[in-house]
């Protein structure tokens, strides 16, 4: 009777230091140059002898070779010489300084761009609108500026359905929301595909941390940690001996020291355990769905149309 209140209260105890199944997957693109170099631009580039005109060109040759810095200088000076009433190429301008700051990773500059400039009070006939959507989506995203992300999501799903359901299932994607994913797998075979991968090679947090409850060491050994395992069974084999061997000898304050010392040790490697399977299977994830976004372009920078 006393060890089975021992055992309960061993996994009760265990319950309060519970980590859960949620993934937080860290998810990259390997979009290579090649790729946005391949991309067309949306606008005429007329050749011309005016001055600005000889700063755009100057702009598209950096822009065309990936060198951003080089680019936005070279945009904005065309700006700068551009007759006040060239409405129509000022928004041309604009729109490739939005793009060289995208492209950049500069995503708090993407949105300043269109904030300020006349992008702003553009519709869906300005060519590269699509795309524009797209960086402003994408952009929020990186900023942790949820709310506003959706309402991108919302609108697409309204002009362009195909890209907007394609976002929405992009953001499921990088959250690593799986019964949202499950939800999903009936119309998206990739999507089915990275789940039954998934399945086969995930760890349970909750077995991680019960397993390390009845045996410190052994939830580290279900995740194939030998090294934390043993490490884990020495150190709490060695303070409960050195708690009961104080506890013996009447020596009651090294005693309730050393058997605090042990409480973190052992507690500690509950969660531990349940952490390092939370991390486990957060990599399973990563490695499966990073290059199935790639091939099937649901990382938002694969959608865009055009380039330079």
């Amino acid at each position: 009777m006393s060890k089975c209140f021992l055992y309960l209260s061993l996994i009760l105890l265990a319950g309060c230091f519970r980590v859960g199944e949620e993934l937080e997957p860290q998810l990259n693109t390997s979009v290579q140059d090649r790729y946005l170099q391949s991309l067309p631009s949306p606008f005429p580039h007329t050749e011309g002898h005016e001055d600005w005109k000889k700063e755009e060109r100057i702009g598209m040759g950096f822009a065309k070779e990936l060198d951003l810095y080089q680019a936005l200088t070279a945009f904005k000076r065309a700006s700068f010489l551009l007759p006040v009433s060239d409405t129509v190429h000022r928004t041309e301008l604009e729109y490739d300084t939005l793009l060289s700051y995208y492209l950049g990773g500069k995503y708090q500059e993407t949105l300043y761009t269109f904030d300020m400039t006349s992008l702003r009070r553009t519709t869906p006939e300005f060519i590269p609108y699509h795309d524009l959507m797209v960086m402003l989506y994408d952009s929020h995203t990186h900023l942790k500026q949820i709310e506003q992300a959706d309402e991108v999501i919302d609108y697409m799903k309204i002009n362009y359905p195909e890209t907007g359901q394609k976002l929405a299932l992009s953001k499921i994607l990088m959250q690593g929301d799986i019964p949202a994913l499950t939800k999903e797998a009936p119309v998206h075979p990739e999507v089915q595909t990275l789940l039954l991968d998934y399945d086969k090679e995930k760890k349970s947090t909750q077995t991680a941390q019960l397993l390390n409850t009845f045996l410190p060491g052994a939830g580290y050994f279900y995740l194939g940690q030998k090294q934390s395992g043993i490490t884990a069974v020495l150190l709490n084999g060695v303070f409960i001996w050195a708690s009961v061997y104080f506890f013996q000898h009447s020596n009651t304050a090294a005693g309730i020291i050393f058997s605090s010392i042990e409480a973190g040790w052992y507690f500690g490697g509950i969660y531990g355990a349940g952490q390092e399977a939370k991390l486990y299977n957060e990599r399973v994830y990563e490695r499966y769905a990073s290059p199935m976004m790639n091939q099937h372009r649901y990382f938002p920078i694969l959608m865009l149309q055009y380039g330079f």
